[in-house]
């Protein structure tokens, strides 16, 4: 009879390597250039249909957080003051494990709310509800 080690190595090689190295929720990472003292994250549109939220939404958040102004344009995201790509990166991912991910089964599918003055982040996957932060 074979131990639990062996049939726990043989079943993890019969997985498909497809299924292995997929991720749920793959951010694109930020294409970011600067024009003068701006900086301008070209991809933005891609980034928040990635995650399923508003861009104003995601836009206010970054320019609380990042401490500058700016604008949405278009596709693209216009910050007034020059940033490095790692800190905005850091600033998108923070915002993904605030107003994206479920706290209860780690999973993306989820969406924004709002009843009265307070904004909940429902979770399709198990059904979840509890309140985030107003932006």
């Amino acid at each position: 009879m074979k131990s639990y080690e062996e049939m726990l190595k043989e079943a993890y090689e019969r997985i498909p390597e497809r299924v292995k190295a997929e991720s749920r929720l793959e951010i694109p990472k930020p294409v970011v250039f600067f024009q003068g003292n701006k900086t301008i994250i070209d991809n933005f549109k891609a980034i928040v249909d990635t995650v399923r939220r508003d861009p104003k939404h995601m836009a206010k958040y970054l320019f609380k957080e990042l401490a500058t102004p700016g604008n949405v344009d278009g596709k693209r995201l216009i910050l007034l003051t020059r940033l490095t790509k790692e800190a905005i990166e850091k600033k998108i991912n923070m915002y993904v494990e605030e107003y994206v991910i479920c706290k209860e089964c780690k999973k993306p599918d989820t969406k924004l709310i709002k009843e009265g003055r307070i904004t909940f982040l429902k979770c399709e996957a198990c059904g979840a509800k509890y309140p985030v932060r107003k932006v």
